[in-house]
């Protein structure tokens, strides 16, 4: 497997990334004013995004909308225009479109996107997600879990920096390791956003001495923080950064 050009992951070790935006302090998670506050303090921005019913980006993290507005039910049953007029749980804000993050970012920071997605068709948010990224010129990496997100960027947008997100937590085993060793050949990533509970990890320090970058999520304490600084190149975190 080729090893990944520093110059084009560079930003990816350059600072800390904020998850979800720097939420908290009344701030709502993958809000705009969660993404104003990292862009005022000079974070990166990670955010998750999926696909509306009619295959436009959103911003927002779980698939069923209880939890951050006074809707039910998932998201992705709902219309562009539909989403447009719900608002995020105690505030006067609409869940975002990706769009309207990069519009507001404009390269001031870098954005790490976590393409969420259904197992059974992931063409209409990496369709939807390469669109918004199409001239954007912001530094920028797109990452998920499923392993044909990276590889499908790789085929159809190879300038968009790549990741895979890898969790080790209860799936360690023979076969776990084959299944992972599979992912990894299959998406040809970029870099590797780990799990802070997986690390140090074997199959993390491989990738890292190959010259790959490792991230690690979700950073929120100091114990946290000192296992990132030795088994990784940057946390995405939350609350623990000042």
């Amino acid at each position: 497997m080729p090893v990944p050009d520093p110059a084009r992951t560079a930003f990816l070790r350059a600072q800390p990334f904020a998850h979800r935006g720097l939420h908290g302090d009344g701030r709502i998670e993958n809000s705009r004013a969660a993404f104003a506050a990292a862009i005022a303090a000079g974070y990166g921005i990670e955010c998750d995004v999926q696909a509306s019913l009619d295959g436009e980006a959103f911003v927002f993290h779980d698939t069923d909308l209880d939890r951050l507005t006074d809707r039910s039910g998932p998201l992705a049953a709902r219309t562009a225009a539909v989403l447009d007029g719900i608002r995020l749980s105690g505030s006067a804000e609409p869940i975002p479109t990706l769009f309207q993050l990069l519009a507001r970012t404009l390269g001031r920071v870098p954005v790490l996107i976590e393409v969420k997605t259904p197992a059974s068709d992931i063409l209409p948010i990496c369709r939807a997600v390469a669109r918004e990224l199409d001239g954007y010129r912001g530094p920028v990496a797109v990452m998920s879990f499923h392993p044909g997100v990276p590889r499908w960027f790789r085929r159809n947008v190879p300038a968009i920096v790549r990741g895979l997100v890898v969790t080790e937590e209860g799936r360690r085993g023979p076969a776990h390791d084959i299944r992972r060793a599979l992912a990894l050949a299959h998406a040809r990533p970029d870099f590797l956003a780990y799990d802070i509970r997986s690390l140090p990890s074997p199959f993390a320090a491989r990738a890292r001495a190959r010259g790959m970058p490792v991230l690690t999520w979700t950073v929120r304490d100091a114990a946290a923080e000192r296992t990132a600084a030795a088994y990784a190149d940057e946390v995405i975190f939350e609350g623990v950064h000042r």
